[in-house]
């Protein structure tokens, strides 16, 4: 017995999400797995016996895959951006809190801050790692420091009132 994959999607996707998220504490890795687990029913030919031994597979397969994750380096390894802060040794206080916001960035900012200032690659130099044009990086600097300019000036005027 093969079911319709957008059956199933539509009747299990939630009991899976479940039981992933159950298992891996994480939003992003369970919708992950779901989409992994009816991936792999959708590739793999096998037939099933019932429709109760397809969600039982189902549920038992984002189990495993939610596991795995949990055992993966990269899941080991994670540690939330406060406390990587806190392991890094910064020149003056300011250095922190400045840091914090070059992480908030939109990613194509934050890199090429990243690159710039920490970094000390030129714009010539990040144009040819990135693979784009000079004025790209320049833009995207210019963008960068403007969204930074506008998010400290207001946290200084916060500590101002």
């Amino acid at each position: 017995m093969r079911e319709e994959i957008t059956l199933l999607i539509e009747r299990y996707q939630d009991n899976l999400f479940a039981a992933a998220f159950s298992i891996c504490k994480n939003a992003a890795d369970a919708n992950d797995i779901v989409q992994e687990t009816f991936l792999q029913y959708y590739t793999i030919d096998k037939e099933f016996e019932t429709e109760q031994h397809i969600k039982a597979w189902l549920i038992r397969v984002a189990i495993n895959k939610a596991k795995n994750i949990n055992l993966s380096f990269w899941k080991r390894k994670r540690v939330s951006m406060e406390d990587y802060i806190n392991t890094l040794a910064f020149e003056t206080p300011e250095d922190g809190p400045l840091f914090e916001e070059v992480m908030g960035l939109p990613e194509k900012y934050r890199i090429i801050i990243h690159l710039f200032y920490y970094e000390d690659y030129s714009i010539r130099e990040i144009a040819n790692i990135l693979k784009i044009s000079e004025a790209n990086v320049k833009v995207r600097l210019t963008r960068g420091r403007t969204l930074l300019k506008k998010t400290l000036k207001e946290e200084w005027n916060d500590d101002d009132q």
